[in-house]
């Protein structure tokens, strides 16, 4: 069984997540085979908050090319993590 730092990789700091603040929305990267309960868990074991819903989205690679060489960015999960209200994840 995968614990919850195997699933959340890493809060994903752009300029429309700061945006998204707001309204209690963070971006996480997570683990690719990982599905919303889990994320879920995850996110209420790591923070401490309550968690009221989670968005996951796939994002697919990128062809890149380097002079001859071509290759493609690596395919990753994405989620969007709700927070119920008076919840609030500290971002530095």
């Amino acid at each position: 069984m995968r614990t919850a730092q195997n699933i959340i990789i890493n809060l994903i700091r752009t300029e429309k997540g700061s945006n998204m603040l707001v309204f209690n929305k963070y971006y996480f990267k997570v683990d690719k085979r990982s599905n919303k309960i889990e994320i879920r868990n995850a996110v209420e074991d790591l923070y401490k908050v309550k968690v009221k819903s989670v968005n996951v989205i796939t994002m697919r690679g990128k062809k890149r090319r380097v002079r001859l060489h071509q290759g493609m960015t690596p395919t990753w999960k994405k989620a969007i993590v709700t927070l119920s209200p008076g919840s609030k994840i500290e971002v530095t």
